[in-house]
C-alpha cells in the first residue's frame, strides 16, 4: 500500500509540473485578451449559444481521464527500414479515422466561422482528456464506435443531477441523462450542437465525425475567437467546469502542437486515470479503459549492503575492480584565461518588430442593410524602414452600436500578417440596424495606434415601383374599393425586400400633403386614415395595402407610395355618385265604360 501510495505523490509531482510548464508555453503563445475599448461578442444572448440544462456544460461535468502528456516534447516519426508505418513518441499517435475526423472539423468551421481560429488540435486534446480518443480509436470505417461510449449515470450521486430529456435515445437511459460519445456530449447540448459530419444524413454522437464537428461548433460559440487566451480558456471551461480540467486540456494541446503522427484505428494510447476514480460508483458506467494489474505476490528483492568507502564489493582493492573511476588527472598549466562571447541578443518576435499598422484598405465602408460591404478592411504591419513584418497577429474589431458582423457571425476576428506584412479581414455583411459604427484593428500584444476605418450601414431601398395589377380603381360613395392595392418595388432591376414605404391620399399632384376628404383607409379604432407609415416590402419586393373605402364626396383622387430611395407611384382612384334608387311605376288608368 505504501508503494501505491509513493507512486501516486510521484505521479501528482509530475502531472502538476506537465500542467503548469504547459499552461506557462500556451499562455506565452497565446494572443492576450483584446483591449477594453473593443466590443466583446454578443455570447451571453447569442442565437447559437444555447446553455444545457445543467448550465453551460456540454458534459454535465462528467468525469473525465486526467493523465497528462510527457513532460518532454514528441519525438518526430521516422520511417522503418524499407518502408512501413510511421514510428514516433506512442503519445503523439492518433488514430488515423480520429484524426481525420478532427482536421475535417477544423477546416469545416474555417469555413463556416473563419474567425474562431479553432485548431485541430484542440479537438484531438479534448478527445484525449474524454474518451481516449475513441478509446485508442477503436472505430469502424464511417467513424462510428464500435461500442456506444457512456459516462456515468448523472443522478446526483456524486456528480450533477440532470433528469431524463432524450427519453434514452442517445444513452438508453430514461430516468438520467448520460455524458455519449468520444466527446462525451450529454443529450441536451448534443440536442442543441448536433452535426453530421460525414455527410451520411445521420447526426450521432458517437460517430467522432459527428461528434468532432458537433464539439467544433460548441467551442465556437457566441464568436470566440480561439486564438484569443481568455476566449480559449472560456471554450474549454464551457465544455467542464474544472480547473483541473482546464489545465489537463491545455497540458495536451501544446503537446499536440508539437508533433503528432498517424497511427491504426484501434492501437492508440489508452489513458489510466479518471477524475471519479476515488469517487463510489454513482450507477452503471463505462469501466477504465485498462484493467487494473493486481498486486504482485513476488517479495521484494534486497537491497545492497551500502559500501565502506576505499573498499570495493568482494574485497578489492580501490582502483583494481572494473568500473572503479580513475582518479583524476593531475592539473595541467594554467592557460590564458578564455574570453568567452557575449551572448546574441534574442530576436525580437514579430509582434515587437512592428513599429507601426498602417491602412493597406478602404479608407470607409458603405452597405445597404442586409448586403455584404463590397470594400475589405486591410493593414499593413511596418518595421522602422517601412518593410512590411510577416508572421504578425492583428485583431479586427466592429466596434459600436450595430449588429453588423464578420462574415460567420464574429464581431471580431484575429488575422495574420501574410509574408509583405498585410493582413486583411473576412467580409463583413450588413446587418438591420442602420447607422456607423467603426472597424478598428490593433497589433495583439503592442499598444501601438489602432487604424480605425469608419463604415454606414444605409436602410434598404428602391428606385421603382410598379402596380401588380391593370384593374380600374373604381367605387361608390359611402362604400368600400373592391381591390387593394398591390405594388412591387425594384432595385437596379431586382426586387427589392424589407424597403420601408409611406402610402398617402394626397390633394393633388403638385400637393403632396394629405387631403381631408375623399377615399381613406381605416386605422384601429376604425376611423378614417389617409396617411400610412412604417410599411415594407416583403421578401419577394411585393406590398399590399390594406383596404380602401369612400367617403360620400364623389371625385377623382390620388393616392400616392414613396419608398426609401426615392420611388414613386401615384395612383387615380375615382369615387362615383351612389346610384339614385328607381322610383315606383304608376298604375295604368283603367278605360272609361263604353256609354
Amino acid at each position: 500500500m505504501a508503494a501505491v501510495f509513493g507512486s501516486r505523490v510521484r505521479r501528482t509531482a509530475v502531472t502538476t509540473a506537465v500542467a503548469a510548464a504547459a499552461v506557462a508555453a500556451l499562455a506565452a503563445s497565446q494572443a492576450p485578451g483584446v483591449t477594453n475599448d473593443q466590443a466583446r461578442d454578443d455570447r451571453a444572448g447569442a442565437a447559437d449559444s444555447t446553455p444545457s440544462p445543467d448550465g453551460d456544460s456540454a458534459t454535465g461535468d462528467s468525469p473525465y481521464y486526467t493523465d497528462l502528456p510527457p513532460l518532454k516534447s514528441p519525438v518526430p516519426p521516422s520511417s522503418k527500414p524499407g518502408g512501413g508505418v510511421a514510428i514516433g513518441d506512442k503519445e503523439a499517435g492518433l488514430p488515423a479515422t480520429v484524426l481525420d475526423a478532427y482536421k475535417k472539423a477544423e477546416a469545416a468551421v474555417r469555413e463556416s466561422r473563419p474567425g474562431c481560429n479553432l485548431p485541430w488540435q484542440l479537438l484531438a486534446a479534448i478527445g484525449k482528456v474524454e474518451s481516449g480518443q475513441a478509446r485508442g480509436g477503436r472505430v469502424d470505417a464511417d467513424g462510428t464506435t464500435l461500442t456506444p461510449i457512456l459516462g456515468p449515470v448523472l443522478d446526483g450521486n456524486g456528480f450533477a443531477k440532470i433528469t431524463d430529456t432524450d427519453k434514452g435515445a442517445f444513452d438508453g437511459d430514461t430516468t438520467h441523462d448520460r455524458a455519449v460519445g468520444p466527446m462525451q456530449f450529454i443529450p441536451s447540448t448534443w440536442a442543441n450542437w448536433q452535426q453530421d459530419g460525414n455527410g451520411d444524413g445521420e447526426k450521432n454522437p458517437n460517430n467522432i465525425y459527428d461528434a468532432a464537428l458537433g464539439a467544433a461548433h460548441y467551442l465556437c460559440a457566441g464568436g470566440r475567437d480561439l486564438a484569443d487566451k481568455d476566449d480559449l480558456r472560456a471554450a474549454i471551461l464551457s465544455y467542464n467546469r474544472s480547473t483541473e480540467y482546464l489545465n489537463t486540456v491545455l497540458s495536451w494541446l501544446e503537446y499536440y502542437r508539437k508533433g503528432t503522427h498517424e497511427v491504426p484505428d484501434g492501437s492508440g494510447v489508452l489513458p489510466d486515470d479518471r477524475s471519479d476514480e476515488n469517487r463510489p460508483s454513482p450507477g452503471t458506467s463505462n469501466p477504465p479503459l485498462r484493467p487494473t494489474p493486481p498486486p504482485s505476490t513476488t517479495p521484494p528483492k534486497q537491497l545492497p549492503k551500502p559500501q565502506v568507502p576505499g573498499k570495493t564489493p568482494g574485497g578489492d582493492k580501490p582502483g583494481t575492480h572494473p568500473g572503479t573511476p580513475k582518479p583524476p588527472d593531475k592539473p595541467g598549466k594554467p592557460g590564458k584565461p578564455d574570453n568567452p562571447k557575449p551572448p546574441n541578443p534574442p530576436k525580437p518576435s514579430p509582434s515587437e518588430q512592428v513599429s507601426r499598422l498602417k491602412n493597406a484598405g478602404a479608407a470607409e465602408l458603405t452597405a445597404t442593410a442586409g448586403d455584404a460591404f463590397a470594400g475589405r478592411v486591410a493593414v499593413k504591419a511596418e518595421n522602422r524602414t517601412g518593410l512590411g513584418v510577416p508572421k504578425v497577429k492583428v485583431r479586427f474589431t466592429i466596434s459600436g452600436d450595430t449588429d453588423t458582423r464578420f462574415e460567420g457571425g464574429a464581431r471580431s476576428v484575429t488575422v495574420t500578417t501574410t509574408g509583405t506584412g498585410t493582413a486583411t479581414a473576412p467580409v463583413i455583411e450588413a446587418g438591420e440596424r442602420t447607422g456607423e459604427f467603426t472597424v478598428r484593428a490593433r497589433v495583439v500584444d503592442r499598444s501601438l495606434t489602432a487604424v480605425e476605418v469608419p463604415a454606414t450601414v444605409t436602410a434598404r431601398k428602391a428606385d421603382k415601383l410598379a402596380r401588380t395589377s391593370d384593374k380600374a380603381l373604381v367605387c361608390e360613395a359611402g362604400k368600400e374599393f373592391a381591390d387593394q392595392v398591390e405594388v412591387k418595388a425594384t432595385y437596379k432591376g431586382e426586387s427589392a425586400a424589407g424597403v420601408a414605404a409611406t402610402a398617402t391620399m394626397v390633394k393633388s399632384a403638385q400637393d403632396g400633403t394629405a387631403a381631408d376628404k375623399g377615399p381613406y383607409f381605416k386605422g384601429a379604432d376604425d376611423k378614417p386614415v389617409r396617411t400610412l407609415k412604417g410599411l415594407k416590402t416583403d421578401e419577394d419586393g411585393k406590398l399590399l395595402l390594406p383596404k380602401m373605402y369612400a367617403d360620400d364626396t364623389a371625385g377623382t383622387y390620388l393616392l400616392r407610395i414613396v419608398t426609401n430611395g426615392g420611388a414613386t407611384l401615384t395612383l387615380e382612384l375615382k369615387v362615383a355618385s351612389p346610384t339614385a334608387p328607381a322610383s315606383p311605376t304608376a298604375p295604368a288608368a283603367s278605360a272609361s265604360p263604353t256609354a
